[in-house]
Order: structure tokens, then sequence, then C-alpha cells
């Protein structure tokens, strides 16, 4: 299937900053190696190993990065890609499966609200109403000693933000995910995608089934 990249940016400057900031994408790879990360954009690897990572992504027919900037600095992320081929979710090879990998943004500028503007920035002009988008929320993964917040604080700030383009919770018996009750399933089915899809989905989602 074609995955559309229809670029957007929007630019403002928040109040007690100088510095306008960016949030645009699906940016390309060359725009790409033309920034550098911030030093506290470091919560899955290092600035530079993430950087390179952005760019690898970038460069994928189903990749897509989103972007917050002040000038030449990446300040906060979005990733969207095919699911890790050793996850239960790449099961089926299903090509309107996508995974809202990681959102990160830079401790200094976490108050700004750039999550939500990455990600509805991504949804821009339906781009997304032909895959089902779904993202897995692991509490491990949780920058919880900077935030100060409990994990089920945590939990529904990550719900809340991932409902501003309408993805919701959704039950499933991945062993990961049920391994603690702080984790979850978070997915948008777009407007244009089949039954059969839906229904494959359903099946990944549900696999321990038993004869009674």
């Amino acid at each position: 299937m074609e995955h559309k990249k229809i670029y957007h940016s929007h630019s403002f400057v928040p109040p007690d900053m100088n510095a306008e900031i960016t949030v645009e994408g699906p940016v390309l790879p060359d725009h790409l190696r033309g920034l550098h990360m911030h030093d506290d954009l470091d919560a899955f690897r290092k600035p530079k190993d993430q950087h390179e990572a952005l760019i690898e992504i970038s460069e994928l027919p189903e990749g897509r990065i989103i972007i917050a900037r002040t000038g030449d600095c990446i300040v906060g992320y979005v990733t969207f890609h095919y699911p890790d081929e050793i996850e239960r979710w790449s099961q089926g090879n299903m090509k309107d499966l996508i995974e809202l990998g990681a959102i990160e943004v830079a401790n200094s500028y976490r108050a700004l609200g750039l999550g939500k503007k990455m990600i509805r920035l991504a949804f821009t002009d339906e781009q997304m109403e032909n895959v089902i988008t779904f993202t897995t929320e692991y509490y491990w993964h949780w920058d919880l000693e900077s935030s100060g917040l409990s994990v089920w604080d945590y939990r529904k700030m990550m719900e809340n933000l991932m409902k501003c383009v309408d993805m919701v919770w959704y039950a499933t018996d991945d062993p990961e995910i049920c391994s603690h009750p702080a984790n979850c399933l978070m997915v948008r089915i777009g407007s244009k995608v089949p039954f059969d899809s839906i229904e494959q989905f359903d099946r990944i989602r549900f696999q321990q089934r038993f004869m009674y």
C-alpha cells in the first residue's frame, strides 16, 4: 500500500521564551541530517545514536518522523513505523498496521504541550485514515523520576495524550502488556481501514484461546 507523507509545520513562541519552536513533519532524512538532538533526549539511547535511528526510520517507506525544534536543535520527536519483527504485532505482515513507537520531549520543554502538537500534526489531512495506529505503553519506559509522577498518574497522562487523536484503550492478552496493570495498548482505527484488517488485528491482539 502507499503511505502518504504530507509535510506540515507550525511555529510559535511560547510565553517566557525567546526562541521560536517549530513542530514539523513528516521530515525527510536530509533535513534530519542537518539537525542535532538536545542532550536531554536520552530516554531510549544516547542522543547521537537516537538521531541516527530517526534518520533510518525516516528512510523507510512507511516511516515518519515528527519533530519539535528550536533552530537546528531537536527538542522532541515522535516516530511511526511498522512493528518490530520480533514482536507479536508484526505477525501477518499487515501493511496497514503502524506503530507509534516512541515519543520524547526534552525536560525543559515538557510544559509546552509539544507531545500533543506533534501527534496531532501526524494525523493532519487524514494521512493515517487508511491504517490502524497502535502504541504499547510500558511503565518501565516512563520517566517517573524526572516527572515526579506516580505510575498511575503517568499512565493517565499518556492516555490523555493519545486520546488527542482519538486513540483508545484496547484489551489484549499480550504477555508484556499483561505483566503489569499500568501497561496498556492504545489504538486508533482509521476510517478507511477495511473490515478484514480489523479482524486480523483482533486475532493478533488475542492469541490465548482455549477449548473447553
